[in-house]
Protein backbone atom coordinates (compact mmCIF):
# COMPACT_ATOMS: atom_id res chain seq x y z
CA UNK A 1 0.00 0.00 0.00
CA UNK A 2 1.38 3.56 -0.78
CA UNK A 3 2.43 5.73 2.46
CA UNK A 4 -0.05 8.54 0.77
CA UNK A 5 -3.19 5.95 1.08
CA UNK A 6 -1.99 4.64 4.28
CA UNK A 7 -2.03 8.26 5.98
CA UNK A 8 -5.50 8.94 3.90
CA UNK A 9 -7.51 5.87 5.50
CA UNK A 10 -5.73 6.47 8.73
CA UNK A 11 -6.89 9.99 8.89
CA UNK A 12 -10.39 8.67 8.11
CA UNK A 13 -10.12 6.48 11.00
CA UNK A 14 -8.89 9.07 13.25
CA UNK A 15 -11.79 11.32 12.42
CA UNK A 16 -15.14 8.15 12.62
CA UNK A 17 -13.27 7.40 16.07
CA UNK A 18 -13.86 11.06 17.61
CA UNK A 19 -16.97 10.72 16.40
CA UNK A 20 -20.34 10.16 18.57
CA UNK A 21 -22.98 8.47 17.76
CA UNK A 22 -26.10 10.47 16.12
CA UNK A 23 -29.83 9.20 17.90
CA UNK A 24 -30.97 6.41 15.51
CA UNK A 25 -33.69 6.84 12.77
CA UNK A 26 -35.39 3.61 14.44
CA UNK A 27 -35.82 5.75 17.79
CA UNK A 28 -38.34 8.19 16.00
CA UNK A 29 -42.09 8.14 17.70
CA UNK A 30 -43.82 10.03 14.41
CA UNK A 31 -40.61 11.96 13.61
CA UNK A 32 -39.22 13.07 16.90
CA UNK A 33 -36.44 11.71 19.51
CA UNK A 34 -38.70 11.49 22.75
CA UNK A 35 -38.10 11.14 25.97
CA UNK A 36 -37.61 11.69 30.16
CA UNK A 37 -35.18 13.75 31.61
CA UNK A 38 -34.29 11.44 34.49
CA UNK A 39 -34.65 14.06 37.14
CA UNK A 40 -37.88 13.68 36.50
CA UNK A 41 -37.62 10.29 38.53
CA UNK A 42 -35.29 11.56 40.94
CA UNK A 43 -36.82 9.89 44.02
CA UNK A 44 -35.55 6.77 42.11
CA UNK A 45 -32.67 5.18 40.69
CA UNK A 46 -31.39 5.60 36.71
CA UNK A 47 -31.92 1.88 36.04
CA UNK A 48 -35.56 2.61 37.37
CA UNK A 49 -35.92 6.17 35.80
CA UNK A 50 -34.52 3.92 32.79
CA UNK A 51 -37.65 1.46 33.32
CA UNK A 52 -40.19 4.11 34.18
CA UNK A 53 -39.08 5.84 30.75
CA UNK A 54 -39.92 2.52 28.81
CA UNK A 55 -43.08 2.20 31.20
CA UNK A 56 -44.52 6.13 29.87
CA UNK A 57 -44.01 5.54 26.19
CA UNK A 58 -40.26 6.75 25.70
CA UNK A 59 -37.29 5.13 24.09
CA UNK A 60 -34.51 7.69 25.54
CA UNK A 61 -33.57 9.14 28.67
CA UNK A 62 -31.26 12.20 29.55
CA UNK A 63 -29.04 11.26 32.54
CA UNK A 64 -28.01 13.66 35.26
CA UNK A 65 -25.07 13.86 37.62
CA UNK A 66 -25.60 12.88 41.20
CA UNK A 67 -28.75 9.81 40.68
CA UNK A 68 -28.10 6.86 42.47
CA UNK A 69 -27.44 4.35 39.54
CA UNK A 70 -29.08 1.34 40.63
CA UNK A 71 -30.56 0.17 44.21
CA UNK A 72 -28.46 -1.02 46.49
CA UNK A 73 -25.51 0.92 45.32
CA UNK A 74 -23.56 3.89 46.45
CA UNK A 75 -22.44 4.36 42.47
CA UNK A 76 -23.66 7.65 41.10
CA UNK A 77 -24.17 8.85 37.79
CA UNK A 78 -21.33 11.23 37.33
CA UNK A 79 -18.37 11.90 34.42
CA UNK A 80 -15.95 10.43 36.70
CA UNK A 81 -17.59 7.29 37.41
CA UNK A 82 -15.37 4.14 36.57
CA UNK A 83 -15.63 2.54 33.41
CA UNK A 84 -17.04 -0.80 35.17
CA UNK A 85 -20.17 1.01 36.07
CA UNK A 86 -20.07 3.31 32.36
CA UNK A 87 -20.24 -0.84 31.02
CA UNK A 88 -23.01 -1.45 33.38
CA UNK A 89 -24.72 1.70 32.78
CA UNK A 90 -25.14 0.60 28.66
CA UNK A 91 -26.12 -2.99 29.09
CA UNK A 92 -28.83 -1.51 31.22
CA UNK A 93 -30.35 0.77 28.81
CA UNK A 94 -30.11 -1.79 25.92
CA UNK A 95 -31.69 -4.33 27.96
CA UNK A 96 -34.58 -2.45 28.51
CA UNK A 97 -34.31 -0.63 25.04
CA UNK A 98 -33.84 2.73 26.23
CA UNK A 99 -31.07 5.28 24.92
CA UNK A 100 -29.23 7.39 27.09
CA UNK A 101 -28.77 10.81 24.66
CA UNK A 102 -27.87 13.19 26.99
CA UNK A 103 -26.04 14.43 30.07
CA UNK A 104 -26.74 17.52 32.28
CA UNK A 105 -27.90 19.72 33.58
CA UNK A 106 -24.13 19.77 34.50
CA UNK A 107 -21.61 22.58 35.32
CA UNK A 108 -17.71 22.79 34.29
CA UNK A 109 -15.40 25.27 36.24
CA UNK A 110 -12.80 24.95 33.38
CA UNK A 111 -11.69 23.70 30.72
CA UNK A 112 -9.99 20.52 32.17
CA UNK A 113 -13.60 19.56 33.63
CA UNK A 114 -15.41 20.69 29.81
CA UNK A 115 -12.92 18.09 28.28
CA UNK A 116 -13.40 15.27 31.15
CA UNK A 117 -17.43 15.94 30.53
CA UNK A 118 -17.16 15.67 26.71
CA UNK A 119 -14.81 12.82 27.11
CA UNK A 120 -17.50 10.67 29.10
CA UNK A 121 -20.56 11.91 26.89
CA UNK A 122 -18.27 10.56 23.68
CA UNK A 123 -17.82 7.22 25.54
CA UNK A 124 -21.74 7.05 26.28
CA UNK A 125 -22.24 7.64 23.05
CA UNK A 126 -24.43 10.68 23.36
CA UNK A 127 -26.04 13.53 21.52
CA UNK A 128 -25.57 16.02 23.17
CA UNK A 129 -24.39 17.56 26.94
CA UNK A 130 -26.88 20.14 28.96
CA UNK A 131 -24.81 22.95 30.95
CA UNK A 132 -25.36 26.84 31.80
CA UNK A 133 -21.46 26.93 31.89
CA UNK A 134 -21.56 29.74 29.18
CA UNK A 135 -18.79 31.19 30.28
CA UNK A 136 -16.75 28.20 29.18
CA UNK A 137 -17.87 28.51 25.18
CA UNK A 138 -14.40 28.67 24.29
CA UNK A 139 -13.69 25.31 25.79
CA UNK A 140 -17.29 23.33 25.37
CA UNK A 141 -16.65 24.85 21.33
CA UNK A 142 -13.28 23.44 20.81
CA UNK A 143 -14.55 19.87 22.64
CA UNK A 144 -17.83 20.07 20.77
CA UNK A 145 -15.89 20.21 17.12
CA UNK A 146 -13.13 17.59 18.50
CA UNK A 147 -15.79 15.02 19.85
CA UNK A 148 -19.01 15.67 17.65
CA UNK A 149 -21.05 16.28 20.18
CA UNK A 150 -23.43 18.48 21.02
CA UNK A 151 -23.69 21.25 23.75
CA UNK A 152 -26.71 22.70 24.96
CA UNK A 153 -27.09 25.68 27.51
CA UNK A 154 -30.10 25.51 29.63
CA UNK A 155 -32.11 28.25 31.62
CA UNK A 156 -33.52 27.97 34.82
CA UNK A 157 -36.10 30.63 35.95
CA UNK A 158 -34.93 34.14 36.12
CA UNK A 159 -34.99 38.07 35.35
CA UNK A 160 -33.53 41.47 35.06
CA UNK A 161 -33.41 41.83 39.34
CA UNK A 162 -31.06 39.28 39.48
CA UNK A 163 -28.23 40.55 36.63
CA UNK A 164 -25.66 37.96 37.86
CA UNK A 165 -27.83 34.83 36.88
CA UNK A 166 -27.67 35.14 32.24
CA UNK A 167 -28.73 32.27 30.65
CA UNK A 168 -32.21 32.42 31.53
CA UNK A 169 -32.51 35.14 28.35
CA UNK A 170 -32.83 34.01 24.92
CA UNK A 171 -31.19 37.08 23.89
CA UNK A 172 -28.19 36.73 26.30
CA UNK A 173 -27.77 32.63 24.54
CA UNK A 174 -28.17 33.98 21.09
CA UNK A 175 -25.05 36.15 21.73
CA UNK A 176 -23.19 33.77 23.29
CA UNK A 177 -23.80 31.05 20.26
CA UNK A 178 -24.40 33.10 17.06
CA UNK A 179 -20.61 33.36 16.23
CA UNK A 180 -20.27 29.63 17.04
CA UNK A 181 -19.95 26.09 16.00
CA UNK A 182 -23.61 24.93 15.39
CA UNK A 183 -22.78 21.97 17.24
CA UNK A 184 -23.44 24.64 20.11
CA UNK A 185 -26.39 25.87 21.02
CA UNK A 186 -29.65 26.04 23.08
CA UNK A 187 -31.67 23.98 25.78
CA UNK A 188 -34.97 25.29 24.98
CA UNK A 189 -36.63 24.33 28.81
CA UNK A 190 -40.21 25.60 28.06
CA UNK A 191 -41.14 25.33 31.41
CA UNK A 192 -38.28 27.58 32.50
CA UNK A 193 -39.50 30.35 30.00
CA UNK A 194 -42.80 30.48 31.78
CA UNK A 195 -41.11 30.86 34.99
CA UNK A 196 -39.78 33.76 33.51
CA UNK A 197 -42.68 35.87 32.34
CA UNK A 198 -41.44 34.72 28.59
CA UNK A 199 -43.67 33.11 25.97
CA UNK A 200 -41.71 29.91 25.05
CA UNK A 201 -42.76 29.95 21.52
CA UNK A 202 -40.90 33.54 21.28
CA UNK A 203 -38.18 32.33 22.70
CA UNK A 204 -37.37 29.27 20.35
CA UNK A 205 -37.95 31.76 17.42
CA UNK A 206 -34.68 33.72 19.11
CA UNK A 207 -33.24 30.95 19.25
CA UNK A 208 -34.08 29.66 15.47
CA UNK A 209 -31.59 27.14 14.19
CA UNK A 210 -29.55 27.29 17.21
CA UNK A 211 -32.14 24.20 19.22
CA UNK A 212 -30.08 21.64 20.42
CA UNK A 213 -32.58 20.23 22.73
CA UNK A 214 -35.68 20.69 24.43
CA UNK A 215 -36.91 20.37 28.06
CA UNK A 216 -40.80 19.79 27.53
CA UNK A 217 -42.86 21.09 30.52
CA UNK A 218 -46.31 23.15 31.09
CA UNK A 219 -46.87 25.28 33.97
CA UNK A 220 -49.93 26.34 35.87
CA UNK A 221 -49.22 30.40 35.02
CA UNK A 222 -46.32 32.58 34.46
CA UNK A 223 -43.59 33.06 37.26
CA UNK A 224 -43.41 31.04 39.70
CA UNK A 225 -45.99 28.05 39.78
CA UNK A 226 -46.59 24.12 39.71
CA UNK A 227 -45.73 21.69 36.85
CA UNK A 228 -48.94 20.42 35.55
CA UNK A 229 -49.57 17.60 32.81
CA UNK A 230 -48.47 18.78 29.42
CA UNK A 231 -51.53 20.78 27.28
CA UNK A 232 -53.61 21.88 31.10
CA UNK A 233 -51.32 25.29 31.45
CA UNK A 234 -49.69 27.96 29.82
CA UNK A 235 -47.27 26.52 27.49
CA UNK A 236 -48.88 26.54 24.13
CA UNK A 237 -46.95 22.76 23.19
CA UNK A 238 -48.78 22.91 19.99
CA UNK A 239 -47.28 26.01 18.83
CA UNK A 240 -43.46 24.70 20.14
CA UNK A 241 -44.02 21.84 18.52
CA UNK A 242 -45.02 23.96 15.54
CA UNK A 243 -42.39 26.32 15.75
CA UNK A 244 -39.46 23.28 15.79
CA UNK A 245 -40.83 21.49 12.95
CA UNK A 246 -41.02 25.22 11.35
CA UNK A 247 -37.23 25.39 11.90
CA UNK A 248 -36.54 21.35 11.26
CA UNK A 249 -35.47 20.82 14.57
CA UNK A 250 -33.96 17.41 15.00
CA UNK A 251 -32.85 16.67 18.40
CA UNK A 252 -34.59 15.10 20.88
CA UNK A 253 -37.39 16.25 23.59
CA UNK A 254 -37.03 15.31 27.21
CA UNK A 255 -40.11 15.29 29.34
CA UNK A 256 -39.58 16.96 32.64
CA UNK A 257 -42.57 16.39 35.00
CA UNK A 258 -41.42 18.10 38.14
CA UNK A 259 -44.26 17.48 40.50
CA UNK A 260 -46.01 14.16 42.01
CA UNK A 261 -42.39 13.06 42.45
CA UNK A 262 -43.19 9.52 42.89
CA UNK A 263 -46.46 8.86 41.05
CA UNK A 264 -45.56 10.85 37.61
CA UNK A 265 -45.34 8.14 35.18
CA UNK A 266 -48.99 8.96 33.65
CA UNK A 267 -48.01 12.44 33.10
CA UNK A 268 -44.97 11.55 31.35
CA UNK A 269 -46.85 9.34 29.36
CA UNK A 270 -49.48 12.17 28.66
CA UNK A 271 -46.66 14.79 27.40
CA UNK A 272 -45.05 11.86 24.88
CA UNK A 273 -48.67 10.92 23.73
CA UNK A 274 -49.52 14.61 23.28
CA UNK A 275 -45.94 15.03 21.12
CA UNK A 276 -46.83 12.06 19.20
CA UNK A 277 -50.21 13.14 18.26
CA UNK A 278 -48.65 15.78 16.83
CA UNK A 279 -46.53 14.48 14.33
CA UNK A 280 -43.55 16.10 11.91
Amino acid sequence: MKPILQLTLLALAVTSAIHAEPIPESLRQNGWFIGAQAYTFKEFTTFEAIAKTKEAGGNMIEIYPGQTMKPDSDVKIHHTMSEEAIIELLAECKRQGVRAVNYGVVGANNAEEVNKIMAFAKRLGLYAICTESTEQIVAWEAAAKETDVKVAFHEHGGSMDNPKYKVWNPLYILGVVESRDKRVGACADLGHWCTSNLKPVECLRILDGRIISVHLKDKEKFGQAPVVTVGTGVVDVKACLDELMKQKFDGHISIEHENEWKENVPQVKAAIDFVKANPK
